[in-house]
């Protein structure tokens, strides 16, 4: 069963149980892939599913530290709950020392020398670790081990 589908599946579910929260971020994501097919007059695939989810959580993360910065915690807590949601569809997240293994193993392989490489390194990890890692953090690593080369 296809990402999309699954989706769908799960707003059904949602209804069914008066789950009115969850069904609101299915919703939400919903109408989001939608958005992005009517732009792009394409039909999203998994990745492309994935790809939405990912920039889902970093919008509701950035509102999070603002809210905080705010002093709303009350609207802090209905975005954590919602990245809650938003993630049960992302796959599991690697751990800061697998992270740390893929970088160092890219950039031996692409032979990356300096921070004028971040870019190829960046690139074969995206296309390693897409979905299962937070693409700021992960380049804040590589560049951290970059400049120590």
């Amino acid at each position: 069963m296809s990402l999309k589908n699954q989706i769908k599946e799960d707003m059904k579910s949602a209804m069914k149980a008066g789950e009115k929260d969850r069904l609101k971020v299915v919703r939400l994501i919903m109408a989001a892939v939608k958005q992005v097919e009517v732009d792009t007059r394409t039909e999203l695939d998994d990745a492309g599913v994935l790809g939405v989810l990912e920039k889902m959580v970093k919008q509701r993360r950035d509102s999070v530290e603002q809210f905080e910065k705010g002093g709303r915690e009350d609207l802090a807590a209905i975005e954590r709950a919602e990245i809650e949601v938003i993630q049960a569809y992302l796959p599991e997240q690697l751990s800061a020392d697998e992270i740390a293994a893929l970088v160092d193993e890219v950039i031996a392989a692409t032979g990356a020398e300096s921070i004028r490489d971040m870019g190829k390194v960046m690139g074969q990890i995206k296309a390693k670790a897409a979905g299962r890692a937070d693409m700021g953090a992960v380049g804040a690593i590589v560049k951290e081990r970059l400049n120590a080369l």
